[in-house]
């Protein structure tokens, strides 16, 4: 029996639908990667860009924008008292805390906090912080300007920030609330500077552009699939 479409309306209907939809957001997260990308191609350009001295003029909130992922280099001294401990940051499969601690800029009354690097949790009792060596006097440290230390899921209440503190989260602001110190509106992670044993071997941040790449696949996949499934069933009916 010779085949034909037999045309339906709101089969029609219904799979032009579907297809604009799957176009539509296809669209949406090609143009998410392309934003992503061009994101990426920012950070690499700042990543080489000579190292900026940070002992000038306050930062404001867009000068840091400005300055993320910039390497920087600053002289200060160290404030150990109000180290603070960011729990759940694995290194290598080992758990662990990254340690910042605020540095007070040479020649300024202002502090920057600094992310000093990693150190493994003590397994049977989480509270039990090994001992860290903190240098004295004037340091110059050099690492990567960062807008936070990475935000974590915070299940209620965090604990009221103090010297020593083990916490989920830190912002500049928090630190700056509890501390009356006046702080910086980001971060440096340190990747240079004296040796005092932590672990400084920051992640890089992943966007996640292979991620829209795949979601842009599915969404189009899933209006190819709309169309010729209207097609088929068109003329499997016309058939009968």
């Amino acid at each position: 029996m010779p085949f034909s479409f037999h045309f339906r309306l709101l089969p029609f209907i219904a799979m032009l639908v579907v297809a604009a939809i799957g176009v539509s957001l296809g669209q949406w997260q090609l143009g998410r990667a392309t934003e992503k990308e061009a994101i990426e191609q920012r950070i690499a350009t700042r990543e080489k860009a000579p190292p900026l001295r940070l002992e000038g003029v306050a930062a404001s909130a867009a000068d840091a924008d400005a300055l993320e992922f910039r390497q920087v280099t600053v002289r200060g001294e160290f404030l150990p008292g109000w180290t603070i401990y960011l729990d759940n940051r694995p290194h290598a499969g080992k758990p662990g805390f990254h340690v910042m601690t605020p540095l007070k800029i040479a020649g300024s009354s202002r502090h920057i906090i600094v992310a000093r690097g990693w150190i493994a949790r003590d397994v049977a009792d989480r509270s039990r912080i090994p001992p860290i060596a903190t240098p004295t006097g004037v340091v110059e440290v050099t690492g990567s300007a960062r807008r936070h230390a990475g935000r974590l899921l915070q299940l209620g209440q965090p604990a009221p920030l103090k010297p020593g503190a083990i916490v989920q989260n830190l912002d500049a602001a928090q630190l700056a609330q509890a501390s009356g110190l006046e702080i910086e509106p980001f971060i440096v992670e340190q990747t240079g500077g004296p040796d005092d044993g932590l672990v400084r071997d920051w992640p890089r941040p992943s966007l996640g552009i292979d991620r829209h790449y795949g979601y842009a696949f599915q969404w189009f996949a899933l209006a190819a699939t709309a169309f010729l499934f209207y097609v088929v069933t068109g003329f499997k009916r016309a058939s009968k």
